[in-house]
C-alpha cells in the first residue's frame, strides 16, 4: 500500500510539472531567464502572434524582416589543441536574419547593442517596419527577443512560437544560416 501512495504521489508530482498547452502558459511580467525549451504562452502583449501560414504569408509578400534568435554554440573553450570541432548547421526561414543567443532572459550589454544595432540595420531604422521573430516551437527565446524588440521601440511585431520547427512541418524552404556580423567584423 505505500508503494502504491508513494507511485500516486510520484506521479501527481510529475504531471503537475508539465504545461503541455500555450493556453496553460501564463505570460510572465518580465523575460523567461530559464527552462528555455518549454512551453511557451498563447500571446505576448504588444505583439501580434502569427501561425505557420501567417508567416509563409508574410514571407512570400516580401515585406516582413524575418529574425532567427536560436543560440549559437560556439567552440567548447577546453577542446584539446588539434581537436576537430564541426559547427552544428542551423537552418532557417530563407532571407531571415540569425541574431544568435539574443533571447535569452538576461543579455549582455555587448550582446544588447548587437540586437539593437543588426534590427535598426535590418529595418533601415524604420521601428514600424514588420518584424517576425523566431526560434524554434516551444521556445522562450523569440518570445523574449520579440519582448525585446517592443521594449525597444518598435512597433509592428509577430511573434512566430512554431518557428523553423512549425516552417519544416510544413515542408516550406529552409537554409543554412550565418549570424549576423558584429560591427566592425
Amino acid at each position: 500500500m505505500r508503494f502504491l501512495l508513494f507511485g500516486l504521489t510520484l506521479g501527481c508530482v510529475l504531471l503537475a510539472g508539465i504545461a503541455t498547452r500555450a493556453e496553460d502558459v501564463t505570460e510572465p511580467e518580465g523575460y523567461r531567464t530559464g527552462a528555455y525549451r518549454a512551453p511557451t504562452p498563447a500571446s505576448l502583449k504588444g505583439a501580434r502572434v502569427i501561425t505557420t501560414p501567417q508567416a509563409e504569408a508574410l514571407w512570400k509578400d516580401g515585406e516582413a524582416v524575418f529574425v532567427d534568435v536560436m543560440p549559437h554554440a560556439p567552440r567548447p573553450a577546453n577542446l584539446p589543441a588539434g581537436t576537430i570541432w564541426r559547427e552544428t548547421p542551423r537552418v532557417n526561414i530563407p532571407g531571415s536574419i540569425w541574431l544568435p543567443d539574443t533571447g535569452y532572459g538576461e543579455l549582455a550589454s555587448v550582446t544588447e547593442d548587437y540586437l539593437r544595432r543588426n534590427l535598426a540595420r535590418a529595418t533601415d531604422g524604420v521601428r514600424a517596419k514588420l518584424l517576425v521573430i523566431y526560434c524554434l516551437r516551444d521556445c522562450w527565446m523569440s518570445w523574449n527577443a520579440a519582448k525585446r524588440a517592443l521594449a525597444m521601440g518598435y512597433t509592428n511585431v509577430a511573434w512566430y512560437p512554431d518557428g523553423t520547427d512549425g516552417w519544416a512541418n510544413s515542408k516550406l524552404p529552409l537554409q543554412e544560416a550565418k549570424p549576423a556580423a558584429a560591427s566592425g567584423e
